[in-house]
């Protein structure tokens, strides 16, 4: 672990900050003058000008989504295979980085246990639970409970590995279990993950097939509840899902990706080893660890790649609730403003090829995107309640163009994912349209309102994990 800690200390921007470029710096700085010259309008100007700050935010909005749908027009078509039946499997153990996951542990074991192309290794790592997690191990798979630091095995279950550990949060976990299998393929899951059926044996098959290929991303499904709130949540971050994983694969056409899910991603050993593992003081210790991979390719001149694999499906745990959607995406987006300033000189900078001159720039510009956002609505309310009904009515229209545009995206988008992945439930057309119509107006709000609460994580540095509530899994390996 402390060769491991340093070589963090090594390779992360965090600790050896580099010089940032004068373009960088000013790539950095025409979000905030933009936005301090488009709310002026508000007061300067008449008509629809009033609102200039709601027609870029829409114009930005609108130019990523042509983006994406120039890139995942060839999915129509289907993916050509990249792995060859000759392909030699590489080994492959799966982390689960768990604290007080007793409710859920076994439901998530029982599935990797069950996958048709079962994982050589099932490492539990145990952050100082306090919980009853040594005695599900204990009665369920016949494991005694180790010394803190060691590992134990053996029971029912062959492939399943204990590794006791005391509380430092799900890096530390992770570093330490990354270091106690040799396997070269690493899924890291997440305890209120569950695996689809073939989820493992699509991962392998893409680390069997391309040998440049050092970290991968799972397609991930909400489940949220029987409950209302759980169904309403779940309805809406299901379609946000689908876009979000179809605008990766989008970005993964140039070499761009950088975000993928920790919940459930594969990970070639070696790779992540030699730039220092995850960065404990990062909210979100996946995403800052792409970044990393990147510069360490970049500046060593290797053809490193970083996919999404459309086969390999799972479910996770969502947040059901307000209260719990709020911090969970203040901590996302905290976490990633973390990662931005943390790699800002890679902003605009040839030496990334495209991550540099195309990703990077767009990860600036989405760091205020959402007050932006929320700046254009209070615009529109403010003239609302005013009785600036003049002004109001044509915004009005032009959000609707907007939707329009959205919904046939969405709509046109549905049918290129179901055909990718595979996934069908809960994605009927006619849900469908009903979340395109209601999102601007409600869970699009929510989004951005988690995303200044994460603005407030980052400036201030609180903005940990808290108490994770399971609302939908619990149980169903029992």
């Amino acid at each position: 672990m402390t060769s491991l800690a340093a070589t963090l200390h090594a390779r992360s921007p965090r600790h050896s900050p580099p010089a940032v470029p004068l373009a960088s710096r000013l790539i950095g700085a025409v979000g905030p003058i933009l936005f301090c010259a488009l709310i002026v309008q508000a007061f300067l100007r008449q008509g629809l000008a009033v609102w200039s700050i709601g027609i870029v935010y829409i114009l930005y909005d609108t130019a990523l989504l042509a983006f994406t749908a120039v890139k995942i027009a060839p999915l129509r078509h289907g993916l050509p295979a990249r792995a060859s039946a000759a392909a030699v499997r590489p080994t492959l153990a799966v982390i689960v980085a768990a604290h007080n996951e007793a409710g859920v542990l076994a439901a998530t074991i029982a599935r990797l246990a069950g996958q048709a192309e079962a994982p050589d290794t099932i490492l539990i790592a145990d952050d100082g639970s306090s919980d009853a997690t040594p005695q599900l191990f204990a009665s369920r798979y016949g494991l005694a409970t180790p010394r803190y630091g060691e590992t134990m095995r053996g029971g029912t279950e062959p492939s399943l590995v204990w590794l006791r550990l005391r509380h430092g949060g799900k890096a530390r976990a992770l570093n330490a279990a990354m270091l106690a299998t040799d396997a070269a393929i690493v899924l890291t899951v997440d305890a209120d993950t569950l695996l689809e059926p073939g989820a493992i044996a699509a991962m392998r098959a893409a680390f069997a097939a391309e040998p440049e290929l050092v970290a991968a991303t799972g397609v991930l499904a909400p489940i949220c509840g029987p409950h209302l709130s759980g169904r309403l949540f779940q309805w809406f971050q299901s379609f946000e899902y689908v876009r979000n994983f179809l605008s990766r694969h989008a970005w993964e056409q140039p070499g761009c990706l950088l975000l993928i899910s920790g919940a459930f991603a594969a990970f070639r050993r070696d790779a992540v080893v030699a730039v220092g593992g995850f960065d404990p003081d990062c909210l979100v210790e996946d995403y800052e660890l792409i970044h990393r991979l990147h510069r360490h390719a970049a500046e060593a001149r290797l053809d490193w790649r970083v996919r999404v694999v459309g086969g390999a499906l799972a479910r996770t745990d969502a947040p059901a609730s307000i209260p719990a959607f709020l911090k969970q995406r203040r901590r996302w987006f905290g976490g990633f403003l973390q990662t931005q300033h943390w790699n800002r000189d890679m902003v605009g900078d040839r030496r990334f090829g495209a991550l540099g001159t195309a990703m990077m720039p767009v990860k600036t510009l989405d760091t205020l995107q959402p007050i932006y956002g929320l700046a254009a609505f209070a615009i529109l309310i403010g003239l609302v309640v005013t009785g600036r009904f003049a002004i109001a009515l044509p915004i009005l229209l032009v959000m609707i163009a907007k939707i329009a545009v959205d919904l046939t995206f969405h709509l046109w988008s549905l049918g290129i994912y179901k055909r990718w992945t595979g996934q069908r439930e809960g994605l009927g057309i006619g849900a469908a349209l009903i979340a395109a119509i209601l999102e601007p107006f409600s869970f699009q709000l929510l989004r951005h309102a988690g995303a200044v609460w994460g603005w407030h994580a980052f400036l201030t540095g609180r903005g940990g994990w808290g108490v994770q509530r399971r609302t939908a899994i619990a149980g169903e390996g029992a």
